[in-house]
């Protein structure tokens, strides 16, 4: 096994490519759900430039029941541990659930990439700290079950700001120190189109927070209505619009199903920004 620790360098922006080790995930529709097509899959990914990359157990998608915990282990453990062995790249584990962070922390990933800001699990920040891992901070109304019931926010941005605030605020208490913590507005989880535009829009508002910002819009579908498609696999144009918007408004790392078509677009994006400073 082997841990690729991940260090942000704020010149350039950083790909995390999605895993899904799911039968029912909204995009990939459970073709990674077989061991060795997922770990194939990572491979590809790194080839194509992914810096992490994120397996995830229990889909988050709107409606999604909850997984329980040896399920989920059995999915995101054999998983990690076979990436670990084979290339040389951050691996983070997309869980709620203290359990299955620590046994994939043991098994060679490095982050933890928390939906419910740990606000889920009580026991997930010590287990995050213990290992030294990093963890991105997501912001969720409520759960994948329920989050998209009518969400409603006064100002969606000073609230989503307020509660990472708090959860941030847990992450030190609990000794996890700032240069390990991410931060993620969580577009999607519990927001309508226009909570999503506007998140997007203010972006650079979160800068203020002071954490690397992790963005994550990947053919949602919030996309899909701007578009006018319901069809996840007409969104690429849409997610890729998406990122370099976000990258433009400061975001650090982008949670993509696409690497290669995200790289490219980082990457003109990220030359803009500099041209500008010089």
């Amino acid at each position: 096994m082997r841990r690729q620790f991940l260090k942000i360098d704020t010149g350039r922006t950083y790909i995390m490519g999605v895993l899904n080790v799911t039968p029912d995930s909204f995009y990939d529709k459970g073709r990674f759900f077989d061991k060795e097509k997922a770990v194939g899959h990572a491979i590809d990914m790194a080839r194509e430039g992914a810096d992490i990359i994120d397996v995830g157990g229990e889909s988050t998608r709107p409606g999604a029941e909850d997984v329980d915990v040896e399920r989920e282990l059995g999915r995101v453990i054999p998983v990690v541990r076979a990436i670990s062995e084979r290339i040389s790249v951050s691996i983070s584990i997309d869980t709620r659930k203290a359990k299955v962070a620590e046994e994939a922390l043991k098994a060679g990933a490095c982050i933890v990439n928390d939906v419910s800001a740990l606000n889920y699990d009580p026991g997930m920040a010590a287990v995050i700290a213990k290992y030294g891992a990093i963890c991105v901070l997501t912001h969720m109304k409520g759960s994948p079950k329920d989050m998209q019931v009518n969400p409603a926010y006064g100002d969606v941005v000073k609230e989503i700001i307020s509660t990472l605030e708090e959860s941030i605020k847990k992450a030190k208490s609990s000794g996890i120190t700032a240069d390990k913590i991410i931060i993620d507005p969580g577009i999607g989880f519990g927001k309508t189109l226009e909570h999503n535009i506007e998140i997007l829009k203010r972006l650079d508002e979160f800068k203020r927070l002071g954490y690397p910002i992790c963005v994550g819009t990947s053919r949602k579908s919030f996309i899909g209505k701007m578009l006018n498609s319901d069809d996840s696999g007409d969104r690429l144009a849409g997610t890729l619009a998406t990122c370099a918007i976000a990258v433009m408004k400061g975001a650090k790392i982008l949670r993509v199903h696409d690497v290669k078509e995200t790289v490219q677009a980082a990457r003109v994006a990220d030359s803009v920004i500099k041209s500008g400073k010089n």
